[in-house]
């Protein structure tokens, strides 16, 4: 390995006492491949074992909090009858020596009533989604607001009888918990909206509800994290500014990294085009070592790697590059950097280990991985 990758090999303890071997995590995608109640495959179960191998930690597509909250293909947290399902996938991660780390959400406004099953989707206001197709949500009632932070609470508690090594709070990429920080989605003027620091309430009660199932189910270290997306293109959106003040509130609510979602890690703001710093430094810079960052996106090559934790961020998140490259962290590690895979073709579906109906959405999404040629 060369000298200046050994930092990516260091191993990380958190504030709970949890220790990931190294520094590299796999990024949170979906593969749109659990069966339709929610289980999940073999196809996903082989797809994450193949490539764990070599990582600190893998962090699962997202698993929905309760049933009327998924998206096509999404896993489910939502009953107890699913904690089975979700203990073999925390095997398959596990049994490579990674941890295990489930991510869990509730899709909001981006749900539709075909995957839903005909169910409206909700969200904090009657605001729908700046997106074609996109359908009004049902406001939610202060009740049943409660009852879905009571949700994650349980989606929580039947991660860690899973088996699994931490959970991930998804409150990133325009799913509900993002709504209802969102001055665009959210319009409420009762205790869950109105001002900035009320839009905290509703992400803010769903951390203390998964905390407190950690403290009374959890009979090992267990890792507890928070995705966050810095900032909207809406109007009105999410400003840096209010993410800044978010991140003061989340300093002191026991989590153990917070994940910032961008589109690249090294991206300025999106809204402000006169500061040319990564949003990923900015943030960093004002929360300093208080909770340790995971930062991610277009984290391609090893010395991509190594740049996001010589901002000072501790941890560093790969997406698309385990799927086109399984063995990315071995390579580094092994001095073969020079083998990763750059790009794949139609031809590489089966060594892989990609599920179909994974494959089927990355060839509707061009330019969302690297093919080499074009399809036949």
């Amino acid at each position: 390995m060369k000298e200046s990758y050994q930092s990516l090999f260091e191993p990380f303890t958190f504030a709970s006492g949890a220790t990931i071997e190294n520094r590299i995590v796999m990024a949170p995608m979906t593969t749109q491949s659990s069966f339709v109640n929610g289980m999940v495959t073999s196809d996903e179960l082989a797809y994450f074992n193949r490539r764990a191998k070599g990582l600190g930690a893998v962090i699962t597509s997202c698993a929905q909090v309760r049933e009327d909250g998924r998206f096509a293909g999404s896993l489910s947290a939502a009953s107890d009858n699913r904690i089975e399902s979700l203990s073999k996938l925390a095997d398959s991660i596990q049994s490579t020596g990674s941890k295990a780390i489930l991510q869990i959400f509730q899709v909001g406004r981006m749900g539709d009533r075909t995957s839903l099953k005909g169910v409206q989707p909700v969200s904090a206001s009657a605001v729908p989604a700046l997106r074609e197709g996109a359908e009004e949500p049902r406001e939610l009632p202060d009740s049943e607001v409660r009852e879905l932070v009571e949700a994650f609470g349980e989606a929580t508690r039947r991660a860690i009888q899973a088996g699994f090594d931490g959970v991930e709070l998804h409150g990133a990429n325009t799913y509900l918990i993002q709504q209802f920080f969102s001055p665009h989605s959210n319009r409420r003027t009762d205790h869950w909206g109105g001002t900035l620091k009320k839009r905290m309430n509703f992400p803010l009660e769903v951390i203390a509800a998964a905390k407190k199932a950690i403290q009374t189910y959890a009979e090992k270290p267990f890792i507890f994290g928070y995705r966050i997306s810095p900032e909207e293109l809406e109007e009105p959106g999410i400003t840096l500014q209010d993410t800044l003040a978010f991140l003061d509130k989340l300093k002191d609510t026991g989590l153990d990294y917070i994940h910032i979602s961008t589109g690249s890690a090294f991206q300025s703001s999106m809204r402000d085009k006169s500061d040319q710093t990564p949003v990923l430094q900015l943030i960093h810079e004002k929360i300093g070592d208080s909770i340790p960052l995971i930062g991610v996106g277009s984290v391609k090559t090893p010395e991509d790697a190594a740049a996001v934790l010589d901002m000072g961020v501790p941890i560093v998140a790969l997406g698309r590059e385990l799927i086109v490259e399984p063995d990315w962290a071995d390579k580094v590690f092994s001095g073969k950097e020079d083998t990763i895979r750059k790009t794949i073709s139609y031809s590489d579906q089966q060594e892989l280990v990609i599920p179909d109906a994974m494959w089927e959405y990355i060839q509707l999404a061009p330019g969302w991985l690297p093919f080499e040629t074009t399809k036949d």
